[in-house]
């Protein structure tokens, strides 16, 4: 167990730069608090502002060095208005897509739980959502293997390729059955421990492959229910009946589009956190974008943000044990679960008119005062 976690800290662009530096007040809470806790955080500028001011580059050399040698990282967002390359293709995109596959973070850890008092648009409580999307996120189609065919000045035909390798299906979904098991409960309707596997195998091959590798993880954690569903069906079910669903595994490009429905069903994108995993270490990441039009109104909701952080100290404590970790995330989901229960300090997204950093300062202060048990 690490006597300190280093965590490389990379705000990014726009409101990036305005909800990282909650969600760092939030660790810092916890370390004042909880024993034998401790953190060093390395700040980083990158991104496609950075990239503005130094037009060659979108982080500097040391970056990934450096992440390599640290046990997290928490990232904000990326992309800066008409910010682009010379190709045309936006600045930021190159360095989130460096730190997925330069780090090799195959697993994204997409949390779904409705909290009190968060709007949500299905008729569902609090008690019916908790579960887990785990995306595959190195593969698929966003390998860029593809091209277009132009005759004449008209483009005539268009490809990409879907790529699926049995290692990166393998890992990911021995990841969720990891976690599934990891956590303490299991879905909402039941109690029951279960990964569902979510893919098209009634039509695609490629999905026939995904669910044969899927069987053969299973049989190893026979004390984990195995579920299935296709990806059209699952898009219903899961506004119909959040609360059968534990943990989801799903392939890269399935796994982008109902990770958004998720966050919907969860209240949208301002409660939305993620947590990118590899074998050596993770990447805490709110979904949202950077919104440049927000950035600098301090208007902005930090709670995906401070949650995403609260999801790297639950990371800490499944890879080394660590129960200060696990207070930590503790104290971080009862101080954001008590600010949304009071409603007194609130950003316009969820009905109220605080600002940013007065959410994070509230959130900083519950967390040092609320009661968790571990």
């Amino acid at each position: 167990m690490p006597g300190k976690y280093k965590i490389v800290v990379v705000p990014g662009d726009g409101i990036g730069r305005e909800v990282v530096p909650e969600a760092v007040k939030a660790l810092k809470a916890c370390e004042e608090v909880v024993s034998g806790l401790n953190f060093e955080f390395i700040e980083f500028e990158a991104g496609a502002m950075y990239y503005l001011k130094n037009l060659k580059e979108e982080y500097p050399p040391e970056l990934l060095p450096t992440c390599r040698e640290s046990h997290g990282v928490l990232f904000g967002a990326v992309g800066w208005q008409d910010a682009r390359w010379p190709d045309g293709t936006y600045a930021g995109a190159k360095l989130i897509f460096d730190l997925r596959f330069g780090l090799d973070l195959y697993a994204n850890v997409r949390p779904c739980k409705l909290y009190p008092n968060v709007p949500t648009p299905i008729k569902k409580g609090p008690e019916h959502v908790d579960m887990v999307i785990i995306r595959e996120n190195t593969e698929d189609l966003y390998q860029g293997i593809g091209g277009r065919l132009n005759r004449g000045g008209t483009s005539e035909l268009a490809i990409d390729v879907r790529i699926l390798t049995r290692k990166g299906c393998e890992r990911v979904i021995k990841y969720a059955f990891e976690l599934a098991r990891f956590r303490e409960k299991g879905a909402p309707m039941d109690g029951k421990k279960r990964v569902t596997c979510i893919d098209k195998s009634n039509v695609l091959k490629a999905c026939v492959f995904w669910r044969e590798i899927f069987n053969e993880i299973a049989e190893k954690y026979p004390d984990i229910e195995r579920d299935y569903a296709y990806i059209d069906a699952w898009t219903q079910w899961a506004v119909r009946r959040p609360e059968w669903y534990n943990v989801c595994v799903v392939s890269n490009m399935f796994g982008d589009i109902i990770t958004d429905l998720a966050a919907a069903i969860q209240g949208g994108l301002g409660l939305a956190p993620s947590l990118q995993v590899g074998d050596q270490l993770a990447m805490a990441e709110p979904v949202h974008g950077s919104a440049p039009k927000y950035y600098g109104k301090k208007v902005t909701n930090p709670m995906a943000c401070i949650l995403s952080a609260m999801w790297l100290m639950k990371y800490f404590h499944q890879r080394y044990g660590d129960k200060a970790a696990a207070e930590a995330a503790a104290r971080i989901e009862a101080a954001v679960v008590e600010v949304l229960t009071e409603r007194k300090v609130l950003t316009y997204d969820l009905g109220g008119s605080a600002h940013t950093d007065e959410v994070g300062d509230e959130i900083a202060k519950k967390i040092k005062t609320v009661q968790v048990s571990v």
